[in-house]
């Protein structure tokens, strides 16, 4: 849900919030097989991990890979992080190799920016990372929070863009201007000041403003680069509809394309949606998924 500080001004860079959803997700099921095999979506970003997470941790690939479900690559939702982190905490409890999600992220390069694919994996919920320090391994989390049970979220999708990844993010991170001190200090105030008050209070419009505030500013940095405050021209035009008919916390999940928000509950997330679905009709390359947030980590289950 953004970035707070890429002055790293005060010696931290970056730092960030977002929230674990639970109807999006990365199921996979790890089993032993005469012949290495990985089959399902994202098959082959998860037959990468596997092999080197076995090599590295000096185990057999005789293992069957099902991949039940995947979260889309590259449309700004931690698909690389959660798929990186599931891969890893399967063969971790497959092998009984007893290592933490931190080391596993490690292992991995997980964290290299945001720490939130790491933080919600572990926890769950609404998660906000330190950002990078000199001495950081992966983000360390500074605050957790459960996300009301009744709020909602709405993702836009555009299935005709990706977001920015690889050496594209790389460069365009590069070619960003200086952020500036005074408006990182202010978001990291909005933030502990009004935004978490707020959730712990489950006052849902407060909270939005303070998210719509971070993602118009990170939006606007990162305009250059990706061509506007949303990198989907179609997709900004749908959350204007959504801000100027209830919907709070405005923005773009990463370097999208996907557009979010938040609503107050189930019944407000469905109207919208269906009245999104006649109005925008034309824009057919637009999805719109209702989900909740998930206030627990990842889970994994041992059968024999």
């Amino acid at each position: 849900m953004g970035f707070i500080d890429m002055s790293s001004s005060l010696g931290r860079e970056f730092g960030s919030i977002g929230v674990a959803l639970d109807e999006i997700a990365t199921r996979l099921s790890v089993s032993y097989a005469k012949q290495f095999v990985v089959t399902g979506p994202s098959s082959q970003r998860a037959e990468k991990w596997v092999h080197i997470l076995c090599q590295i941790l000096q185990v057999s690939d005789q293992l069957q890979i099902e991949i039940e479900t995947a979260i889309p690559e590259h449309v700004g939702l931690g698909s690389g992080t959660q798929m990186a982190l599931a891969i890893g905490s399967a063969l971790n409890a497959f092998y009984d190799l007893d290592l933490t999600i931190r080391e596993i992220a490690e292992l991995t390069d997980r964290g290299m920016r945001s720490g939130i694919g790491i933080g919600v994996f572990e926890q769950g919920g609404l998660v906000v990372d330190g950002g990078r320090g000199a001495l950081t391994k992966t983000p360390p989390v500074i605050s957790h929070m459960d996300i009301p049970a009744d709020w909602r979220f709405i993702l836009v999708f555009d299935e005709t863009d990706q977001g920015l990844h690889g050496e594209q993010e790389i460069k365009a991170f590069k070619a960003l201007p200086a952020y500036p001190s005074e408006e990182a200090a202010r978001l990291c105030y909005l933030l502990l000041m009004q935004g978490l008050p707020a959730v712990a209070e489950q006052h849902i419009h407060l909270f939005g403003d303070v998210i719509t505030q971070i993602q118009r500013s990170v939006g606007e940095h990162f305009a250059s680069v990706q061509g506007g405050v949303f990198s989907s021209s179609e997709v900004a035009e749908v959350m204007q509809w959504l801000e100027q008919n209830g919907a709070v916390a405005i923005g773009q999940t990463s370097w999208g394309p996907t557009g979010f928000c938040v609503v107050d509950n189930v019944q407000q997330a469905e109207s919208l949606v269906s009245k999104m679905q006649q109005k925008f009709s034309h824009f057919e390359r637009l999805s719109f998924v209702t989900a909740s947030a998930r206030n627990s980590g990842g889970s994994i289950v041992i059968t024999v």
